[in-house]
């Protein structure tokens, strides 16, 4: 597989997954054509690599198997790939300081690609620390509230969070932290967006 074009070896890829997929819903080749429309002998293909299936042609397939579509591809691998491991308590420590305001956090995660830009950091903010900044940006952006209490702020509504709660927003709308009402309130922020 090494020194076969990128096409092949996604040809490749997609055919293992349709067969493994197939094999784990005990599926024969012919059951699968009956249920998907598309020839056993077109599947025994796709399987083996030889043919570029259509997104149609997978489409049909992945609602046969009762599967999402991205399943048929997760055998496919790029050259590269990057992960971060941090153990408890490790990460990149830094201190955000803007107009009166400071908090700590720790970058736990970054990835930047050409199709997306991801962060995840542990925030620290101190009710004496003045106040938060608040933020408009883009894509998505998940809190999950680890320790004491704080209201946030997205648009004109407010939101009291506590130790446990979660909260997913739109980053185009205006939003973040308003008031720390506990001595410490320490979060985990993670941001996904388009570069």
């Amino acid at each position: 597989m090494q020194g076969d074009p990128p096409g092949r070896r996604i040809d490749q890829a997609i055919g293992s997954a349709l067969r493994r997929l197939r094999s784990e819903g005990a599926l024969s080749a012919r059951r699968l054509a009956e249920r998907s429309g598309i020839s056993a002998a077109m599947i025994s293909r796709i399987e083996n690599g030889l043919v570029s299936p259509s997104i149609g042609t997978l489409a049909a397939l992945a609602e046969a198997l009762e599967v999402p579509i991205v399943s048929l591809f997760r055998e496919a691998r790029t050259e590269h790939t990057d992960f971060t491991l941090v153990r408890n308590g490790e990460g990149l420590r830094a201190t955000r300081m803007t107009d009166g305001h400071r908090h700590e956090y720790v970058n736990l995660a970054i990835h930047a690609r050409r199709d997306l830009r991801f962060q995840a950091r542990q925030v620290t903010l101190l009710r004496d620390g003045g106040p938060p900044p608040t933020y408009v940006g883009h894509g998505v952006v998940f809190i999950q509230v680890i320790e004491g209490e704080a209201v946030y702020r997205y648009g004109q509504q407010q939101f009291t969070l506590g130790a446990g709660d979660s909260l997913s927003v739109d980053a185009e709308l205006n939003h973040g932290f308003v008031e720390v009402l506990t001595e410490r309130f320490v979060f985990l922020t993670v941001q996904a967006e388009r570069p």
